[in-house]
This record gives C-alpha cells, structure tokens and sequence, in this order.
C-alpha cells in the first residue's frame, strides 16, 4: 500500500443526516478568517473536497467537515462544511457532529452536565450548550448566527410549476423556503426524488431571478438551498432541505430551521421565547427556539437555538495514491441526479 495522502475521518450522523468529521491530515488553509479558507477552497483549490464528497471514497447523501483551528480567540475550533457542490459556511447538523466529535474524542475537555464550545466557522460565531453524561455527548443546543428575512412571498416564476411564492432568508445561508404543496406533493420519505430534483430546479431559477448579499459578510452572495416546508400544524413543522446536485436532507436542518423561524417572526407568527419542533422527511426532529430579537446591519433580525443530537459510528483511515486515476473523484447521474 503506498499512499500519498492520508486523513483521519471520523463517521457521524446527526439525526439521520451523515456529517463526517476530517480529524487529522489537514494542518490548515490559507486565509485569515473560516470565510477566507473556505472561498480559497471554492476558488483556489477544490481537490480536497471532491476527494472526500465524490466517488469513489465518497457519495452524495452525505457531509464532511474540515476541523481547523479557529481563526477567532473566542473559538474552540473552527470547521467548514463540504458539499457535493462546493464548501458551504454553516450547517446545523454538521454543527452538531463537529461539536460531538470534538467532546467525545477528547479535542474539546468535556465537563458534565453541560460543556460550552465555541465553533468558528465562515458564517460567524457559533455557540453550543452540550449536555454530557458518562462520557457521551448526548444533545447539543446551538446559538445560531442571527437570522434574517430578505423578502416574504416573493413570486419565482418556474418551468415546471408557474408561478411559486417563496420566502428568502438567511440562518447561517440563504435558503427559499417553499410550501410543499405548491409543487403538489407531501413530504415523505417515497416522494425523496422528485422533491430533490424540484427542489434543485427551483434553487437554479431562484438564484436567476432574485439577488442576495448579507450585509455583513458580502461573499455570501447567492441562494444555497431551497427548503419545502409543511406549515399546517404550527407549532409543528415537517421540513425538507433540498441540496445540489439532487438529494434530500436527512434531519431537519439546523439553518433552514432558523430560516424559517425568521420568516415566521417576520409575520408576527412567533416572538421571543416561542419553541418549534422541525420535523425531517424521515421523522427525525429538532426543537428550535426564538431566543431574541436583534439586527443585523439595519435590518430586523432573530436569535434562533436549535437542539438535537449526533452519534459517532465509525473512525476511519481514508487515502489515495495520486497515481489513482480516480484521485480526483467523479459523479454518475444514477445517484447523483441529471443537475451535476
């Protein structure tokens, strides 16, 4: 075996939601901040991401997150998402394996019941309350970057529905947010493909016709995921993130959820204190929280917590020759959807 490169990847799901931890084998990236690193990904050089994402070493229905050191003298640690289609600043789920990850391996000391991490990451400042017992991170609480709305009922015209009305907003990316119904279906696990190649569609048309910037962090310049939504039953939501190239979220998204808690501010629907449950299309739940009102630059904002829990599976050992003719990973359409 002669292997070039080598990394420790640690398994983890949070929730239903795959988001490995790369634990070792990376010293840094190049850049001043997390958002700097990851535009230097995005930008400069994709290798490391598609290795670990794409086949043959990875596949679609899953996360990876890069542990570095943080970039900010509050932080524990810093991490960055990557993704089938490019790095991404701030996942909930992830968030939640990151943080398990650090505390259960020994990287972060645990302290019971409760240790506080602090999480550096592209988006901003994230702040987890971990509730500890024996040696097990059994739930982790996250203070989310605040959250905002950037339009409500905002009309997309759309190839395969007509006109649609979405919410944009941001809770860590920006996201559409989509009353499933609009495109005629439910959200269940046998409607998975349909809703991701909808969802992904509807992502490509978005971002064609509505432009974002966060006033704070201008790189953060489109739409990253349209999220379905099923509002009947508040306080209770089925949610279903929609990630290129085509698949589904696997738990109830930690951003989208603060997403959609913004947008539900914005309507007068929820006020400080108000506690939701997010429901994944496969019946795994968060509960998310409005801890507060702020403002981000001078638009009206939200403090949103999201709660829910991770567990580790598996460490592994992954490497490649860069002989490898598949060193650079590939995509087939028959899992990764016609979008890629």
């Amino acid at each position: 075996m002669r292997w070039n490169k080598s990394l420790q990847v640690v398994g983890v799901h949070c929730e239903g939601e795959i988001g490995k931890v790369i634990t070792g084998g990376v010293l840094n990236i190049p850049g001043e901040t997390m958002l700097d690193k990851m535009n230097y990904i995005n930008e400069v050089d994709d290798s490391l991401r598609k290795m670990v994402t794409m086949e043959p070493r990875g596949c679609l229905q899953m996360s990876v997150n890069l542990l570095l050191p943080p970039t900010r003298k509050e932080a524990h640690a810093g991490f960055i998402v990557l993704q089938s289609d490019k790095a991404h600043p701030m996942s909930g789920s992830n968030a939640i394996c990151v943080v398990t990850t650090l505390l259960e391996l020994g990287i972060v000391p645990m302290v019971e019941p409760v240790t506080e991490v602090v999480l550096d990451t592209p988006a901003g400042l994230v702040t987890a309350q971990a509730t500890c017992s024996q040696g097990r991170c059994v739930g982790v609480s996250l203070d989310m970057v605040p959250s905002f709305v950037e339009a409500l009922d905002v009309v997309v015209e759309t190839e395969e529905f007509g006109p649609i009305k979405a919410d944009i907003a941001f809770g860590g990316v920006y996201y559409a947010l989509v009353d499933v119904h609009q495109v005629g279906l439910t959200i269940e696990p046998n409607n998975a493909r349909k809703l991701a190649d909808y969802g992904v569609a509807i992502l490509h048309q978005v971002n064609e016709q509505i432009k974002v910037q966060h006033p704070l962090l201008p790189e953060i310049d489109k739409v990253a995921y349209t999220m379905f939504r099923n509002r009947d039953n508040h306080p209770f939501y089925q949610t279903c993130t929609t990630l290129p190239p085509g698949r589904v979220d696997r738990s109830p998204c930690g951003t989208g959820s603060s997403a959609n808690l913004a947008s539900l501010a914005a309507r007068g629907l929820v006020e400080e204190g108000s506690l939701l449950t997010s429901q994944s299309i496969i019946g795994s739940e968060f509960n998310v929280q409005m801890l507060g009102a702020t403002k981000v630059a001078n638009r009206a904002a939200i403090l949103p917590r999201v709660q829910g829990r991770a567990w580790i599976y598996s460490v592994e050992q992954v490497g490649w020759d860069f002989d490898d003719p598949m060193s650079a990973g590939f995509m087939l359409s028959d899992t990764w959807g016609e979008a890629f």
